[in-house]
């Protein structure tokens, strides 16, 4: 088992302070830094090159009431589920790249249940389900399809019911991760619990740091990669705890629902906000090959960035600030390094 505290370095890096006001109780906001050095960076097992966050205490707050939930939190506390973890695949009409991903995640060790959240207008045939089930073979973890009655990206995020284990492992179903790689990650958010941690990183920027304006862009992998930031792991391949699932369908402003709803984009920075306002904390970058077997989806699309962006700009003025937190922070698996 790997050192917890260093894992837990890469959730927990800001020290977030209790305020009263009118007998409610809440977390004063930490406002993203108006600049991040750039840099690149890869150390054994987690690489901690410089976590170049300045926090500052806003002195206004508003933001989804969250107090009530936290009790039943990660880091409140709450949880207990059974060991391992399970796999929740989102998939529309993709049921050849249903059947691979399936078959592959129900063989990988640690995996409790694979549940497949369906959102189609038809529910599956009993053809497809037996197709599916059976690419699952006799030995591997359970599969289960988890029906709604609406086509919503939000769907992802519905609690699920008979969910055994704390930790979820979100997934496209055009999405492999190895096992390996996936033990790995597995390993790295039990160190963490309450931080999301995945594959995919992220970025927001600021557009102009030295205006009054928030307005924020979206970086996308080549702003990862050319600078070693990031402040979001996107939920196409990441985990978290189950109780994130409660938070983001009731607690959350049904206002981001919507908005996910009505442009069909960005439930997964949705998702990110969510942690981000709950922990203070920064996401955990897990480096490691995925494979990508699907060749179309909603980023393939014209204006996506751009779509992104104005995610950004309207998901942190619902909230009254910023929540994403930078951090160059990335857990790397050094049994499969070179230079550590």
């Amino acid at each position: 088992m790997m050192p917890k505290l260093l894992l837990q370095a890469a959730a927990v890096v800001a020290d977030r302070r209790w305020y009263g006001s009118g007998g409610r109780r809440g977390y004063l906001p930490l406002r993203h830094p108006p600049h991040v050095a750039p840099g690149r960076f890869t150390a054994c097992l987690l690489a901690v090159a410089a976590v170049t966050t300045t926090f500052a205490l806003a002195l206004t707050l508003h933001r989804p009431d969250l107090s009530a939930a936290y009790a039943a939190s990660p880091r409140g506390g709450g949880g207990g589920g059974g060991a391992g973890y399970a796999v929740v695949i989102n998939t529309w009409k993709r049921y050849d790249l249903l059947r691979r991903s399936v078959a592959h995640y129900s063989g990988c060790g640690g995996v409790d249940a694979v549940h497949v959240v369906w959102s189609e207008p038809q529910e599956p045939t009993e053809e497809l389900r037996g197709s599916v089930l059976n690419c699952s073979g006799g030995g591997g973890a359970g599969v289960r399809f988890v029906i709604n009655a609406e086509d919503s990206l939000n769907n992802r995020f519905r609690p699920i019911q008979g969910l055994t284990t704390d930790a979820v492992f979100s997934v496209d179903d055009d999405l492999i991760v190895p096992c390996s790689t996936l033990r790995f990650a597995f390993a790295v958010w039990q160190s963490a619990p309450s931080a999301m941690v995945g594959f995919v990183p992220r970025m927001h920027w600021l557009a102009d740091p030295g205006s009054n304006a928030k307005e924020y862009r979206y970086g996308s992998w080549w702003s990862v990669w050319w600078t070693g930031t990031y402040s979001m792991v996107l939920s196409k391949a990441s985990f978290f705890h189950r109780q994130y699932l409660d938070l983001y369908t009731n607690h959350m402003l049904p206002s981001i629902r919507d908005y996910v709803n009505e442009n069909r984009n960005c439930e997964d920075i949705a998702m990110s906000f969510l942690v981000a306002n709950v922990t203070g904390s920064p996401p955990i970058w897990v480096q490691g090959r995925i494979f990508e077997i699907g060749s179309s989806g909603i980023s393939s699309l014209k204006g996506h960035d751009l779509q992104r962006s104005k995610c950004l700009n309207t998901f942190s003025a619902m909230y009254g600030h910023m929540p994403l937190v930078a951090t160059t922070v990335k857990a790397v698996d050094s049994r499969t390094s070179w230079f550590w």
